[in-house]
C-alpha cells in the first residue's frame, strides 16, 4: 500500500504496513480468516477487514480498530457467508486512515467481482495511476491495491486469474497479495519475494497466510512459501502455480527478522526466534561492556538481550516494564504530550536498576527520540552506568517497500557517528550490530555483495528494485509518497 506516510515518533519504530490472511474449501471461512487476522494483529492495529464468497455473492466487512474489536460478534461473522474469504490487517498511520482505504478493496470486473488485500509498496504506483487516470480510470481510494484491480479490470484477458496476472507484470515493488474472484482464491509474491507470504492446509482447504505463526492459529499444516515471481491459484480444478516473472532469490526484508515478524514465525525455513537470539549472541561478541545486567527494551528487544546476557555470561532482568494496554498516542497535539507517552508504554522497575551497570537492548535504533528518554528513565531509576546496543546494524536510508520509517535526515544514524549519537542519547556506550553479523544470524553465511539474501537497503543504501515514484519526484530529497492525504 502506499498511502501518505506518517512516522509514529511516540514509539520510535520502523512499522509494517499490515498483514493478509486468505481461505478456500472450508466451512464458516470467515471465522478462519479472523483467527488468522488476530494471529496477525501485530501487523496492523488501525483497521481490519474480510470480504467472502458464497457461491452466489461477496459479502464485506471493513472496520477501523482491532479484529477482536470488528470480528468477535457471531452476527457479524454470519453475514460473512460462504467456504471462501480473504482478509487484512492495517497499520495505523496519522493519515489515509479513511474506511474507503480499509482492504480488501472490492470491484465488479468483466466476468465477475474481484477482491484484493495487499501487502506492501509498488515502487511504480504513482506513474501507474498517472496513466490510468488519464485514460479515464476513477479511483475511489488513496490505495496502490487500487492501481491492481484496476489494471486486472483493463486487461482483455477473459480469464479472472489471467487478467490478475497480466496486471502483476505491470507492477514493481514489494508486495504479498491475494484475491477472491467469483471461482479462485489467488496468492501471489513480489520477484524478490520482499514481502513474506506462505501457504497451509486445513483438511481439504487451502490457506494463504503473512506468516507462519497466523497458519498456527488455525491449526493449519504449513506446505511451502509462495516462491518470488509466483501466483498460487486454487480453483475447483485443485491447486497451480503460474510463474508471472523470472525465477529470482528471495531478498527477504530483513526487518521481518529483526522486528516485524512474531518470534514464533518461521520465514524462508528460518526461526525468527533463533535468528533474534543469534543477533544478540553476535551483537555481545561485537560491542562488549563491562556490565552487570542485560535489560530488554520491551517487547522486541527482548530475544536479542537474552542471547547477549547468554554469550556473556550475565544476568538477563526485566528493568523496564511496558504497558500493552496504552492504546493509540503518536497522534498527541503537543510535543509535551508526545512526550509522555514514552513513561506511559515503558515503567522502570528500579529494584533491577539502581546501583547497576545496566546494558540496554532494543532491536533498533530510528530517529533516538525513544531511545534517549529510555537511557534518561533508566538513570533516574538509579543506575549507575548505562550502555545502549542495537540488534540490527544502523539505519541510514528510508525505506520504499512498505514500511513507515522517517525520511533520510531524520534517520540518527544517516547524519552522525558513532559517538555522536551516544552523546545525544546520553548512554555510557553504544553499540550497533554489523552488517555481517545480521547475516551471520539470519543467514549463518556472509553477505552475498553480488546478490544479497536480504532486502538490507536500510544500512546499505542498496535499493533491491528500481525506484521509479521517488525518481520521478519534483522534490530532489528521497521522501515517502502519496496519492492523496485523508482529512
Amino acid at each position: 500500500m502506499i498511502p501518505s506516510l506518517t512516522y509514529d515518533a511516540a514509539s520510535d519504530k520502523a512499522r509494517e504496513e499490515c498483514g493478509v490472511f486468505a481461505v478456500r474449501d472450508v466451512d464458516d471461512a470467515s471465522v478462519l480468516v479472523a483467527l488468522g487476522l488476530h494471529a496477525l494483529q501485530h501487523r496492523g492495529q488501525e483497521a481490519c477487514g474480510i470480504t467472502s464468497y458464497d457461491g452466489l455473492g461477496f459479502h464485506s466487512e471493513r472496520r477501523l480498530g482491532l479484529v477482536g474489536d470488528n470480528f468477535t460478534d457471531p452476527e457479524t461473522l454470519a453475514g460473512l457467508k460462504g467456504r471462501m474469504a480473504i482478509g487484512h490487517n492495517r497499520y495505523s498511520t496519522s493519515g489515509s486512515g479513511a474506511l474507503r482505504n480499509v482492504q480488501p478493496l472490492y470491484a465488479d470486473v468483466r466476468g465477475g467481482g474481484v477482491a484484493v488485500a495487499h501487502n506492501g509498496n509498488l515502487t511504480n504506483a504513482r506513474a501507474l495511476r498517472e496513466e490510468l487516470v488519464a485514460s479515464g480510470a476513477i479511483f475511489q481510494s488513496t490505495s496502490d491495491t487500487e492501481v491492481i484491480i484496476q489494471l486486472a479490470a483493463r486487461s482483455r484477458k477473459t480469464n479472472s486469474a489471467e487478467r490478475l496476472l497480466q496486471a502483476l507484470r505491470q507492477i514493481e515493488g514489494a508486495f504479498a497479495l491475494v484475491a477472491l474472484t467469483n471461482d479462485k482464491l489467488i496468492g501471489a509474491r513480489d520477484p524478490l519475494g520482499i514481502r513474506p507470504l506462505v501457504m497451509g492446509q486445513l483438511d481439504d482447504g487451502v490457506i494463504f497466510a503473512s506468516e507462519t505463526c497466523a497458519l498456527d492459529m488455525i491449526g493449519a499444516r504449513f506446505i511451502r512459501e509462495v516462491e518470488p515471481g509466483e501466483a498460487v491459484i486454487v480453483s475447483d480444478n485443485g491447486i497451480e502455480s503460474r510463474r508471472y516473472a523470472p525465477a529470482e532469490p528471495a531478498r527477504t526484508c530483513a526487518f521481518e527478522y529483526i522486528y516485524f515478524a512474531r518470534p514464533d514465525s518461521v520465514i524462508s525455513g528460518r526461526s525468527v526466534y533463533e535468528a533474534r537470539k543469534r543477533m544478540g549472541i553476535r551483537l555481545a561478541q561485537e560491542c562488549p561492556a563491562d556490565i552487570d545486567v542485560v535489560v530488554p527494551v520491551p517487547d522486541s528487544g527482548m530475544t536479542s538481550a537474552l542471547g547477549y546476557a547468554t554469550e556473556i555470561g550475565k544476568p538477563f532482568d526485566l528493568g523496564i516494564i511496558r504497558s500493552h494496554f496504552v492504546g493509540r498516542t503518536f497522534i498527541q497535539p503537543t510535543q509535551a504530550k508526545r512526550d509522555l507517552s514514552v513513561r506511559r508504554k515503558h515503567s522502570a522497575n528500579a529494584a533491577a536498576l539502581k546501583g547497576k551497570r545496566v546494558l540496554l537492548v532494543d532491536d533498533s535504533i530510528v530517529r533516538g527520540t525513544t531511545s534517549k528518554k529510555i537511557v534518561r528513565m533508566v538513570r533516574e531509576a538509579g543506575a549507575k552506568e548505562v550502555h545502549f546496543r542495537s540488534a540490527c546494524p544502523a539505519i541510514t536510508h528510508p525505506d520504499f517497500y512498505g514500511i513507515d520509517m522517517p525520511m533520510r535526515e531524520e534517520l540518527m544514524a544517516a547524519s552522525h557517528d558513532s559517538e555522536r549519537m551516544r552523546e545525544m542519547l546520553d548512554c555510557d556506550s553504544l553499540g550497533f550490530l554489523s552488517v555481517d553479523g545480521l547475516y551471520w544470524a539470519v543467514c549463518q553465511e556472509a553477505r552475498n555483495d553480488a546478490a544479497p539474501q536480504l532486502a538490507d537497503h536500510y544500512f546499505t543504501g542498496e535499493y533491491p528494485t528500481r525506484l521509479i515514484d521517488r525518481d520521478r519526484a519534483i522534490a530532489a530529497k528521497e521522501q515517502q509518497l502519496s496519492f492523496l492525504v485523508d482529512a
